[in-house]
């Protein structure tokens, strides 16, 4: 499955965030594997992020993911950097952006 996320990244922390990016732990990239993501790719347009991942199950990757010591470690460095942090347990499995069209 697809899954599209928006964040957005404090203006005055833009390089910060990238450089953050840049030393990902592999402990962290290792975990985001083996819960079932193939893909996962952040784009920047100013201060807005644009998330696309691709995972055999998004819900049970949240799960896979949430008491990770790693993940939670990350996540509150990420909160230090983002003005608006998705929740990505709001809406369950399916949280994420909606998909407005596909090429057929």
């Amino acid at each position: 499955m697809r899954v599209a996320l928006h964040t957005r990244v404090r203006a005055d922390r833009i390089a910060d965030y990238e450089a953050a990016h840049r030393e990902v732990p592999k402990e962290l990239t290792d975990a985001i594997r083996a819960a079932g993501v193939t893909s996962w790719t952040i784009w920047r347009s100013g201060t807005d992020l644009f998330h696309l991942l691709e995972c055999e199950d998004y819900g049970r990757l949240l799960a896979a993911l949430e008491q990770l010591p790693v993940n939670v470690s990350w996540q509150a460095r990420m909160a230090e950097l983002l003005d608006v942090v998705h929740d990505y347990t709001q809406g369950g499995a399916d949280a994420g952006l909606p998909v407005v069209w596909e090429l057929p």
